[in-house]
């Protein structure tokens, strides 16, 4: 009885202990209960997404892995309704048999849309044999068959085959649009009308020029306004990807972003291009930094935006990009509107003439245009369907996908050691041009934060950095409902506010909000919003309302002395997600870490340092975000003088522990001399290996220990007793301080500059001195060790030589004839001594041999092994 009490009261107290600490994560970040949702109460429910809302209602729907959740996006703290959709085992079995884990082999759901009746298609993976039912809104319940099971069609084509693969959908006017992998290999790539009607199931062509091992990102479906509509234009749907270009001809395989377009209508040709898209264009992306020549050319995530709400002609494509050739973390975004995508679309074609190698532009182009969609003058012309195209527009449609024009945009922002996941944006007011537009981007990154950039025309601030999950998660789907963002990651749910001037409660953060209209109120120490005309400035500076005395263009000038030699790391802190640039003496000794700048200290590189940070935005000034002044500094008396002390302390150390160890090896050999002339000749002389005397092995142990001696220390790295080094950003840095002394064997000098900003606790200076400090002195000891041993071993050897030497001598001497029979010659004394030199010399010999295997398993004797050489393809 007391042993179940004790049980229940553990498993209470560890309860308590899991609420408590979800409970203080939760408030170390900000976020109450109510707008969280942890894996405390999704029990074994994870790897979300998928998430679909119903806006009218406020449900969320979650596709997880072998389940769907229900969640109240309002209260996030109401427990969630679960429907558990997962394999039999005899499938996973199989599929594991196929060669996939066991954890692939499971049913994650990727596929969430709502058909308009009261149901939702959903799809999943299944063991890699995708599949799809239909969800009942209302009963939240999976149809059955008459069987009972969960009433399934096949999901090829609507759903990817592993949990990890590209893909993306969209439902238009109740039919399914997917872009996907189509086979369990997951080499044939599709963008295809999955549902409706049999005969108008149409996918893309299977050559390279159509999809080139593409990265499917996202997709979205235009619907034309009938009121704004007077040329009968057809509904488009438009798909985002990377992919290999072909139009490139290098060794390394390019990537580059493109957009593609289908039209709702098209069913396909009657002979030529049978089932295949007859309006399928795509054009390049291009998002580069016309200043920098920077590039990037990986599309991430793409967020569709109507900026005047009702008119599809407003419509813009905000894409997260990173590069192909950047080493270090990169991310920048561009947005591209709906009427620059139309324009290249309408514009020349890409062709590759095969007698030449070259892309030219074809002539002439057929009529009609090919990849039109249908309008009213077709519909004229009497072209009211794509099967009733003409085969040379067809045939020219089927070998000319590519347009000749690229879709070109400057990056809004660009961030250097983040990689941001996720996008969403909100429209905080409108002016009369979409220029003015003021524009919130909220995005997520690998790890598990949101940040809030604020983009007024051609200016982008940074508002916010916010933490949300611990441990860190990458962020993988945001939706915006009601003035709030719903971030999910593969394990949790967070629902942070996202509009309003009120998010921003420092007067800091408040002015750098000033172009959305915003202003700090010091009597009443909140943020509020004062309209646009406001925003667009009355204040020159809106910090200057602020009691911080945050210098935020005069930062004071730091004084450095460093020593030749250093290398400086001198850091600034971006505030704008615009980058930075150094001013500074003309040399080649420096290197830029993200914002901060790395320096070799020399005659050449001391002068004045200026960050500069483009905060405002193109038009106005960048701003001075730090200054430095570098001066080289002499090295110190006392440094050197205790340098040279160093020196002449370890000198006579080695001379010391030679003389040490010569005696002492001269006193073993008597010892074992002298016991060996006791034990007398009928006794056989010791050797190192077993059956033999264990006497002399004694002795050799005494003589020379294999392991504990005392000249080997127990720890063999330089390091060891140094100053600890941590890595930063690449750059190894030395935390400690002093201004030209030697710590550890390192110079370090850390001047504070900001202190407490991002961990930048002033510049770090690190080098390696080997004039002082433990390490060198644990490195030297090491070395006079082997050195004596050394010369003991020598010494040894030296005797035992004169021992034969005298052996030899004795044995050739015509004055003392041979023994014979064992017994003594005919003067006693030399006898005895040429039996004593013999057996001093068997033992030498045997002892000889002890000490080279001994000395043979020391590392100072021990010869490396040769590298095996391998052979290596090209």
């Amino acid at each position: 009885m007391k042993t179940t009490t004790d049980c229940l009261l553990s498993g209470a107290l560890f309860l308590c202990f899991l609420l408590c600490s979800e409970s203080a994560t939760l408030s170390g970040y900000g976020v109450s209960s109510s707008d969280f949702l942890g894996p405390r109460r999704l029990g074994a429910v994870s790897n979300f997404s998928t998430f679909l809302l119903e806006r009218s209602t406020g449900t969320l729907y979650l596709g997880a892995r072998d389940a769907i959740l229900a969640v109240n996006s309002n209260n996030l703290a109401q427990p969630p309704q679960k429907i558990i959709w997962d394999v039999p085992e005899d499938k996973r079995n199989s599929c594991v048999a196929k060669g996939k884990t066991k954890d692939d082999c499971r049913n994650y759901i990727r596929l969430l849309q709502f058909l308009g009746d009261g149901r939702i298609y959903a799809c999943g993976t299944y063991a890699f044999d995708p599949q799809c039912a239909f969800l009942n809104m209302s009963t939240f319940s999976l149809e059955t068959s008459e069987e009972g099971g969960v009433r399934m069609e096949t999901g090829k084509g609507k759903c990817p085959f592993e949990p990890s693969q590209h893909y993306t959908a969209v439902m238009a006017g109740g039919v399914l649009y997917t872009a996907a992998t189509s086979n369990f290999l997951g080499t044939l790539f599709d963008i295809s009308r999955a549902t409706g009607l049999e005969q108008e199931r149409i996918r893309t062509e299977r050559s390279i020029n159509w999809l080139s091992d593409p990265e499917f990102v996202s997709s979205a479906f235009i619907q034309e306004d009938e009121d704004s509509n007077p040329s009968g234009e057809d509904d488009k749907i438009y798909f985002f990807f990377t992919e290999v270009a072909k139009e490139y001809d290098l060794y390394t395989k390019v990537k580059v972003p493109r957009v593609a377009r289908v039209c709702k209508s098209d069913v396909g040709g009657m002979k030529t291009l049978q089932r295949r898209w007859t309006t399928f264009l795509k054009a390049q992306l291009v998002c580069e930094d016309r200043a920098s020549g920077q590039r990037f050319n990986v599309l991430t995530d793409v967020f569709t935006k109507q900026h005047r709400p009702g008119d599809p002609s407003s419509t813009h494509f905000y894409g997260i990009f990173t590069s192909q050739w950047e080493k270090e973390e990169l991310s920048a975004v561009c947005v591209y509107s709906l009427a620059d995508i139309s324009k290249v679309m309408d514009g020349p074609f890409k062709e590759l003439k095969k007698t030449c190698e070259n892309w030219i532009n074809p002539e002439p182009v057929p009529t009609p245009r090919p990849g039109q969609c249908l309008n009213n003058d077709l519909k004229d012309a009497g072209f009211d369907s794509s099967l009733k195209l003409p085969d040379k527009v067809l045939t020219f449609m089927r070998d000319h996908p590519l347009m000749e024009n690229s879709v070109v945009s400057a990056p809004l922002l660009v961030r250097r050691g983040i990689t941001y996941t996720k996008l969403a944006v909100t429209l905080t007011s409108m002016g009369e041009e979409d220029k003015r537009a003021a524009v919130v981007l909220h995005l997520g990154t690998d790890r598990g934060e949101l940040h809030r950039v604020a983009v007024v025309g051609q200016n982008a601030t940074l508002l916010q950095e916010i933490p949300l999950f611990h441990p860190p998660q990458p962020v993988n789907n945001i939706i915006l409902h009601k003035d709030g963002a719903l971030v999910g990651s593969p394990s949790a749910l967070v629902r942070q506010p996202a509009e309003g001037c009120a998010l921003y409660s420092s007067c800091e953060v408040c002015a750098r909000a000033r172009g959305l209209g915003c202003a700090w109120k010091p009597k009443a120490g909140t943020c509020d919003s004062v309209g646009m005309e406001f925003g667009d400035g009355d204040f020159e500076d809106p910090l200057s309302l602020c009691s911080s005395g945050e210098g935020r263009c005069s930062p004071a000038v730091t004084e450095l002395r460093v020593l030749e030699g250093l290398r400086v790391l001198l850091p600034c802190v971006q505030v704008s997600p615009r980058p930075c640039s150094w001013q500074h003496p003309p040399h080649r000794h420096t290197r830029q870490r993200l914002a901060d700048l790395e320096v070799l200290a020399s005659d050449q590189t001391v002068g004045t340092y200026r960050c500069l940070c483009e905060e405002g935005g193109r038009e106005q000034p960048p701003c001075l975000r730090a200054e430095y002044h570098l001066t080289l500094d002499e090295p110190s008396t006392n440094t050197l003088a205790q340098a040279g002390a160093g020196r002449h302390f370890v000198v006579w150390y080695v001379v010391l522990f030679a003389v040490g160890a010569l005696v002492g090896g001269t006193v073993a050999f008597c010892l074992v001399l002298r016991r060996s002339r006791a034990l007398g000749m009928g006794m056989g002389v010791g050797k190192c290996v077993g059956g033999h005397d264990s006497s002399l092995s004694e002795k050799r142990h005494d003589l020379l220990p294999s392991s504990d001696t005392p000249q080997s220390p127990s720890s063999a790295s330089l390091l060891s007793e140094a100053v600890p080094l941590t890595k930063r950003n690449g750059t190894v840095n030395g935390h400690g301080t002093g201004t030209g002394g030697g710590v550890g064997g390192h110079n370090i000098i850390s001047g504070h500059n900001n202190p407490g900003h991002n961990g930048h606790n002033g510049p770090h200076i690190y080098c390696n001195n080997s004039t002082s400090g433990s390490s060198g002195e644990i490195s030297r000891r090491e070395s006079a060790g082997k050195l004596a041993a050394a010369a003991s071993y020598n010494h040894i050897q030296q005797q035992l030589h004169n021992h034969h030497h005298n052996l030899h001598n004795l044995h050739h001497s015509p004055h003392s004839p041979p023994p014979q029979d064992g017994r003594p010659g005919p003067e006693g004394e030399e006898g005895e001594g040429l039996s004593e030199a013999l057996s001093v010399s068997e033992m030498g010999e045997g002892l000889s041999a002890c000490l080279e295997e001994e000395l043979a398993g020391l590392q100072m004797f021990r010869g490396a092994p040769l590298a095996q050489c391998e052979e290596s393809s090209i």
